[in-house]
């Protein structure tokens, strides 16, 4: 369990980085420490309010981490040899937060792959071989997109949604996922980065911003589809 008193001039994006957590949980376990301003609507941290985050169980992590990462698909193209780079591990570093938010890889294999006995500790100054597959995974994705009414609101990573950047929400995929989106019909292409939750309407995969949007003409229909390749 973590807890922490929320000083003047504390932000959503600080506070949600000092503790290792999303905006997601941060407001679910602690709503009486959550204000939202009457005046532009967006969400703000109350001044003195005592924050207590549970955390989970190292076997609960690893579930959710089996799940929160795509599995490789079963082709010839995902055998290729991986990446091997060396990381050295810092103050406040977690297995699962290198796993899933800053390497997105499997949290699993990053345990195997540094002979780690015990999950929940880590030395700063220890060295971490990670993995990486050489490959991209690829699929055909249903496409919405969001836009004013949000901009300027929290997204889970903690920050405020801009709705002319190039940014995407997803269900699954860690925050931070760098993806390149093409348009098939159009041929139109550009890259995004994950940062929100969504979308929760079903039949559609990824929810992208308005900028996206525009860029890769979906404005008009409001949904298509997209085919989408995790960089």
């Amino acid at each position: 369990m973590s807890q922490y008193t929320v000083q003047r001039g504390d932000t959503i994006a600080h506070v949600t980085q000092k503790l290792q957590t999303d905006w997601q949980t941060l407001r679910s376990q602690n709503p009486k420490a959550i204000g939202k301003s009457r005046i532009n609507g967006n969400w703000f941290l109350r001044e003195g309010a005592e924050i207590t985050l549970q955390r989970k169980s190292f076997a609960t992590t690893l579930g959710e981490a089996k799940e929160s990462i795509p599995a490789a698909k079963s082709s010839q193209e995902n055998t290729a040899p991986a990446v091997q780079s060396e990381y050295t591990v810092k103050a406040g570093d977690t297995l699962w937060g290198l796993a899933v938010n800053t390497f997105h890889v499997n949290l699993q294999d990053l345990i195997r792959d540094n002979g780690i006995e015990n999950p929940n500790v880590l030395q700063v100054g220890q060295k971490l071989t990670v993995n990486k597959p050489a490959v991209t995974v690829e699929d055909e994705v249903t496409a919405s997109w969001y836009g004013k009414n949000f901009h300027g609101k929290p997204m889970a990573n903690g920050r405020p949604y801009n709705m002319f950047a190039n940014t995407i929400a997803h269900k699954d995929l860690p925050l931070g996922t760098e993806v390149e989106l093409n348009n098939p019909r159009t041929g139109e292409s550009t890259k995004a980065v994950v940062t929100d939750r969504g979308p929760y309407i079903e039949g559609r995969d990824v929810d992208l911003s308005y900028g996206l949007a525009r860029k890769l003409s979906l404005l008009e229909n409001g949904i298509g589809r997209l085919v989408m390749k995790i960089l």
